[in-house]
């Protein structure tokens, strides 16, 4: 699992994406993060005039083998065989989102403890029926992490053939928020006690109780590079995450991150390459305690803050027309010159 991805270090063909957005019809900086987006995009598609092509919402979905026990996750592990079949029917959140905003929405089965008929259409990647509980044992074997890169990087690059040049996260996994703190603790060196937050809904007792727990696992591992530590403490579709983002960013797409589960997987993708971050838009800042922490760690300014803590991709669904409105004005709306408004870069409105 070598990945040798070059950075974006385009410095020509920023400032001229940088000139192409400061000549526009509108004050400097006026569009806000909106024109750092548009620079992004333009150096990743290396292009003054970027397009997001066929953007596609990827749910990854995983049980995991601390779920069974019940004591860090008010739902049974059940729900997430459930919750697949919800995203299947549409009558989930990132149904709804994805409909009203014109995206493609792929269901993985990363490893739920539950075999879904062949007729459903959900992508079967299954690694197996559900993780290892780590409280006595790794998550998975080293071997079962790998299989869950290259079966999730397969998914992107026939995704990408297919025409799509921009792909949203997310992910579903009871227990998972269990996981995503013990990655976070490892890799920002973060106390877990600090990490861990309420997920689908634990009140105060049970947050302390979780975080007991939590505290014991991560003592007992000493996990020596990214790899153990996604073995040790991930799930199955968090390191399909993880292999996903890596294969995304080779081949240059544009990566909408969701909140707290999948920017644990990019906090294990960077520290395998730190160029995935050239490539990912941080779509919002959840609620999740810990995610904001995550965020300044890797100097990321999410796009919205609307207080959602649902995962399932939500929030990168509702931020790629955002992506799309950025690549829209900076291809289409007028220059100074264009419109005959005098003021060239300077503010005409003053």
């Amino acid at each position: 699992m070598i990945h040798n991805m070059s950075s974006i270090n385009n410095s020509e063909l920023k400032l001229e994406l940088q000139k192409k957005i400061d000549l526009k019809t509108k004050p400097l900086g006026a569009l806000g993060l909106l024109e750092d987006l548009a620079l992004k995009i333009g150096c990743i598609q290396d292009t003054l005039n970027p397009k997001i092509s066929n953007p596609t919402i990827v749910v990854f979905a995983g049980d995991h083998g601390i779920a069974t026990k019940g004591e860090v996750n008010p739902f049974p592990q059940e729900v997430t065989a459930q919750m697949v079949y919800n995203f299947v029917n549409g009558g989930a959140a990132i149904n709804i989102f994805s409909n009203t905003n014109n995206l493609n929405l792929k269901i993985v089965d990363a490893g739920v403890n539950h075999t879904f008929p062949e007729t459903l259409g959900i992508i079967n990647a299954k690694i197996d029926f559900g993780t290892k509980n780590y409280q006595e044992e790794p998550a998975m074997t080293l071997k079962q992490c790998e299989k869950a890169f290259n079966r999730s990087g397969n998914i992107i690059a026939k995704l990408k053939s297919e025409g799509t040049n921009t792909i949203g996260f997310g992910e579903m996994g009871i227990s998972n928020t269990s996981s995503a703190a013990l990655l976070m603790a490892y890799f920002t060196e973060t106390p877990i006690t600090e990490c861990v937050g309420a997920g689908t809904g634990l009140n105060n007792e049970e947050i302390s109780k979780k975080r007991q727990i939590l505290s014991e696992v991560y003592k007992k591992y000493n996990p020596q590079n990214a790899i153990e530590a996604l073995s040790i403490f991930g799930g199955f579709e968090i390191a399909m995450l993880c292999g996903a983002i890596l294969k995304a960013s080779e081949l240059k797409m544009i990566i909408v991150i969701d909140g707290f589960i999948v920017t644990a997987a990019v906090l294990a993708a960077q520290a395998i390459d730190k160029n995935v971050l050239d490539y990912c838009v941080f779509a919002h800042n959840s609620n999740e305690k810990g995610h904001v922490k995550m965020l300044d760690f890797l100097n990321a300014k999410p796009l919205l803050s609307l207080g959602l803590r649902l995962g399932e991709g939500t929030g990168a669904a509702l931020a790629i027309p955002l992506l799309i409105a950025s690549v829209n004005f900076l291809n289409d709306m007028a220059s100074f010159d264009d419109a005959g408004v005098s003021g060239e870069t300077k503010d005409p409105l003053v």
